[in-house]
């Protein structure tokens, strides 16, 4: 037997290589652990037969040896046969072939039984240089031991402990995923996150992985685990959430904000959005809301600042030199932080904020509703904890929302002026019924819509024609503002003077028309004329486009009566409109509406003449006057909640 012979008679795995690493000889069981036949191995590159994270390991080894001419060492780590990887200390050294002369590698295992440690220093460096923690666990004895890496005595001071002292520091929810750790196959299993209880810094949030290697050829098999310690990147990324639900709530709350002031119609309703959502959007205690009136502060707030406190600026001139009135009168926002500032600043300022208070208990901004150079028209304050000062970002949006806030003040006021102005118009329009007609009672109810300016282009109109019969009339010009109102008191007033001459309905709607057509009012009109002779209760009527009539009996029975007419004015020229004669019995009831009156949200016209025609039916029945009866029409028409503005015009005759 040859000295080469010698060298491969081993039970520990063994090869030789020639010096560019080709494989010479090699035993049984270096042939086993590189998981193929020996006579398959004979000839290949002996890096070629590792695994690709092992080769360049493996090749160093033998280039080594090679250069240096010494002994070198590696752990590699072999694949294994269907069960853990195996971790051997494998030497390398030049030797020399007795028989052929020719210098040759000897690569071997070590047998490290008697000193596992020269296995685990691979493990330790890589896992120290990643800054990660290493543990190993030996199923027979049921103990964990800390090899290293990380700051693991922040974990567990002692470098070993038996697995139960670990398990109990687990979070009891995360103890099952932490024992199949312990189970871990072969393969490297994926991440796993632990909580876990440290002795000083309590709870830490661990990620670990597992993995089961077999050390050293015929060694034992063993757990290793390698820690790494995310819990000061959990706080961040936890914080950084928190801070993101919080910007996203406020988002959705400046937006909310922002929304609610534009469709304010009020000032009220405005007043409503900053008092309830100011301070939950920005953070503050309380919320002042000043607004400017003739000159004057009017001061509201919300349940964080009382009025009891703010009372002295309720009624203020705004040249007053205090802060709330220097802030809205200047246009420049305003922050308090503490008495000297406020007392050097405004030195006769009085009431609010309170010197007492400042500094110690909060602080102070003001914000104006109008920029420099506007005309003032308001401020808010908002108190907050002491020591607080808003960043650039939280001004500039404050800044932003009190523009808006502005706005919408300015539009709600001169919507208001528009609407006193068109109200006042249509009052002077709607007309003074006649008193004391003989055998003939008369009332007339009218609301004005709820969209636009509040008002309408619906009329009604009754007086007495020069042949001694009562002229009666309802219409509804289009539309709800100041035009439609101009355009009712032109078709009013155009009925009138035309009824004066020509006493019947249908001419008089006729000439009226064609006035209209010839003015060229780009606005049309719907209406129901009527000439009633009190003597004999005889009707003449014409309609223009209007809802039809409704005629109720003292029995409590109504129908619908739809004139002949024609479409309605201002459209069509040269049109003819059509009348007819009908008689109105004794203690009978006509009712002349507007559509505003039998049309709204979920009521057809059919259902809504219905309704309207029962209830003066009921109404006369009932014994109720013409005023009563209007009322109890008006009233229904209301509880439908229509925007439309709404006319009634009631003829009783007794």
């Amino acid at each position: 037997m040859g000295a080469s012979d010698e060298l491969l008679q081993r039970t520990e795995p063994a090869a030789l290589l020639t010096l560019d690493g080709v494989i010479n000889g090699l035993n049984a069981a270096m042939a086993t652990l590189l998981g193929m036949p020996a006579e398959q191995c004979l000839g290949r590159d002996f890096g070629d037969l590792w695994p690709a994270s092992q080769r360049m390991s493996a090749e160093s080894l033998v280039v080594t040896a090679c250069g240096t001419k010494t002994v070198a060492m590696r752990v590699l780590e072999f694949p294994g046969r269907g069960g853990a990887p195996v971790a051997c200390l494998i030497e390398a050294q030049p030797v020399k072939d007795p028989a052929g002369a020719e210098q040759l590698v000897w690569v071997h295992a070590l047998d490290a039984r008697n000193d596992l440690a020269s296995l685990l220093i691979p493990f330790r460096v890589a896992t120290e240089a990643a800054d990660l923690g290493l543990w190993m666990y030996s199923p027979e004895g049921q103990q964990l031991e800390w090899l290293g890496g990380l700051a693991l005595v922040a974990l567990l001071p002692d470098p070993t402990a038996p697995l139960s002292r670990v398990i109990s520091a687990v979070h009891p929810d995360d103890r099952e995923a932490f024992r199949q750790l312990l189970r871990s196959a072969p393969a490297q299993c994926p991440w796993v996150r632990l909580r876990y209880l440290t002795p000083h810094d309590g709870w830490h949030d661990l990620a670990v992985q597992s993995r089961r290697i077999q050390l050293g050829y015929d060694g034992p098999e063993r757990i290793f685990g390698v820690v790494r310690d995310d819990t000061k990147q959990e706080k961040r990324k936890k914080k950084a959430q928190a801070a993101l639900v919080a910007e996203r709530r406020r988002a959705k709350e400046v937006a909310d904000f922002s929304s609610a002031l534009i469709t304010a119609g009020t000032e009220q309703e405005l007043r409503q959005v900053v008092l309830t959502r100011l301070a939950a959007t920005f953070g503050a205690d309380g919320v002042l809301l000043a607004l400017v009136d003739d000159g004057r502060l009017r001061i509201s707030t919300d349940a964080g600042i009382t009025m009891r406190e703010v009372e002295v600026l309720d009624g203020l001139r705004l040249d007053h030199p205090n802060a709330v009135c220097e802030a809205i009168r200047t246009g420049k926002p305003q922050f308090v932080t503490d008495r000297e500032d406020c007392r050097r600043r405004w030195p006769h300022g009085l009431g609010y904020p309170h010197l007492d208070r400042l500094g110690f208990d909060y602080t102070v901004s003001i914000t104006p509703l109008s920029e420099t150079g506007n005309q003032p028209l308001g401020g808010w304050l908002l108190t907050y904890g002491s020591g607080y000062r808003p960043s650039l970002e939280e001004r500039t949006l404050m800044g932003t929302l009190a523009d808006l806030a502005g706005q919408a003040l300015r539009r709600i006021r001169l919507q208001q002026a528009r609407v006193e102005l068109a109200t006042a118009l249509q009052q002077t329009m709607l007309p003074t019924l006649p008193e004391h007609l003989a055998g003939l009672e008369v009332a007339a109810r009218y609301r004005p819509c709820r969209d636009g300016l509040d008002i309408g282009g619906d009329w009604y109109d009754a007086f007495v024609m020069p042949d001694g019969a009562v002229a009666l009339e309802i219409g509804d010009a289009q539309g709800y503002d100041v035009d439609a109102a101009a355009t009712m008191g032109q078709v009013r007033a155009s009925i009138r003077a035309i009824a004066a001459q020509e006493p019947d309905p249908a001419t008089v709607l006729t000439r009226t028309n064609q006035l209209l057509v010839t003015m060229g009012t780009t606005r049309f009109a719907s209406c129901t004329m009527l000439h009633f002779d009190p003597c004999d209760g005889r009707v003449t009527g014409a309609s223009a486009g209007h809802v039809p009539l409704l005629c109720a009996r003292s029995d409590g029975s109504h129908r619908l009566r739809e004139l002949p007419g024609g479409p309605v004015l201002g459209v069509v020229p040269d049109t003819k409109y059509c009348e007819e004669t009908f008689t109105l019995d004794e203690d009978s009831v006509l009712v002349m509406v507007t559509d505003g009156v039998v049309e709204g949200p979920g009521l057809t016209l059919e259902a809504g003449l219905e309704r309207a025609g029962t209830l003066a039916g009921a109404a006369l029945h009932d014994g109720l006057n013409a005023e009563e009866t209007a009322d109890r029409i008006l009233d229904a028409a209301v509880a439908v909640d229509d925007l439309d503005d709404v006319a009634v015009l009631v003829i009783h005759r007794t």
